[in-house]
Parts: C-alpha cells; structure tokens; sequence
C-alpha cells in the first residue's frame, strides 16, 4: 500500500493550517505549527503571493492531506464524485467522511486519520458483523461500526476513547463507547463538516 513518510508537521506548516495529523501532540504545546508557524524551507518567512492556480493548487493539498489520500486516490474519488447526482464539491467530502478509516477517527476509535488506517487494515473493526480491513470502504446509512472481540483490550483504542472529549463527535454517528460501538445516524452533509475546505476550489482546478 503506498503511503506518505514524510514529516505530517511540514505539511500542516506547509498549509498554513493545523491539519491535526498527529493526534494528541496536536493539543499541546509541542506541536510544531504551534512552534513555527510558517511554511518549511529557507523562503518560509518571506512573503508568498499565490495566483489563481497556486490558491487552488494549495486547497486541494490541504484537503487531500487532511484525509490522508495520495494523488491518485483523491482524483479516483474526484471523479466518483463527479458522476454522482448533486453538487460535485459536497459529493466528494460526503464521500471522503464516509471512508472508514475517516469514520473510526471521527467516532474517537484512534487520535489520528493515520492510526485510523493502521488500525482498520490489521483487521482491528469490523461493519455489520463482518471484517473489514479496507480504510477506503465506504459506511452506508444504518452501518454499525465496531471493534472487533479480541481488539477490544487494545491500548491504543482504550486510550484513544479515553481522549475523546478533546474533539466532537459529529451528528451523523451515534457512538456508544461502553459497546465499542458507532452507528452511522444518517450520511453527512456539507454542514456537518466544520474544517475550512473551499472545495470549489478543487472543481475548479479540476475542470481545468
């Protein structure tokens, strides 16, 4: 499976934005952004004006690296999102939260969108009973999402459960902790998403 290695902390510098790629470390004091907030490199603290292209360009970074996709993932996902019904923006972050290893962070399940993914792909959840172990899969409505019987006495999920105060859980999942359990309520909508996205941004770089 391809992945980024780089330094998560460049990139939300990069951004000019916490992307909170790093969980807990996010909150405190030693997050980086926090330290240097601005961009990496020998020109980071000068002055960068961004043209059409650049601001567009830098958008669909930041939304890309929010979730954690690669390039060809998040065009995949574009493009999935282009043929459906409605608005081609609000389609493609309807379906980038509907992943799971998105639902298992936002549910309080991990601290991060990439513990998130290590999790589902060892086989640590499951949906409706069944072992799934793909983060690109994608809940329906009515889907339950829970970990699996002998996952349940794992560190990092009790500690990541533990911390779930720090962040709130969304409307559109009904998480029931003592269970280990998230009920997928209803599928999200563009309001339910609060991170500052302009995802028309990305249509528009796109239909280039």
């Amino acid at each position: 499976m391809a992945r980024n290695c780089d330094s998560v902390c460049r990139l939300c510098r990069r951004e000019n934005q916490k992307l909170f790629l790093k969980g807990d470390r996010c909150y405190t004091e030693k997050c980086a952004f926090e330290r240097r907030g601005y961009p990496p490199g020998q020109h980071g603290q000068g002055r960068i004006k961004f043209s059409e292209y650049g601001l567009q360009l830098r958008e669909k970074q930041k939304i890309k690296r929010i979730y954690g996709l690669l390039e060809k993932q998040f065009r995949n996902l574009f493009e999935s999102a282009e043929r459906m019904k409605g608005i081609t923006g609000s389609n493609l972050l309807t379906m980038l939260e509907r992943r799971m290893d998105n639902v298992v962070y936002r549910s309080g399940f991990a601290n991060s969108r990439s513990e998130a993914r290590q999790l589902v792909r060892h086989g640590h959840f499951a949906v409706n009973g069944k072992r799934v172990n793909i983060p690109s899969y994608l809940v329906g409505k009515g889907d339950v999402v829970e970990v699996r019987e002998g996952s349940r006495n794992s560190t990092t999920i009790n500690g990541a459960l533990e911390g779930v105060k720090r962040r709130e859980i969304p409307q559109w999942l009904e998480l029931e902790a003592a269970a280990f359990k998230s009920r997928i309520r209803d599928l999200p909508s563009r309001d339910d998403i609060t991170a500052p996205m302009e995802e028309r941004m990305v249509v528009e770089l796109y239909s280039k």
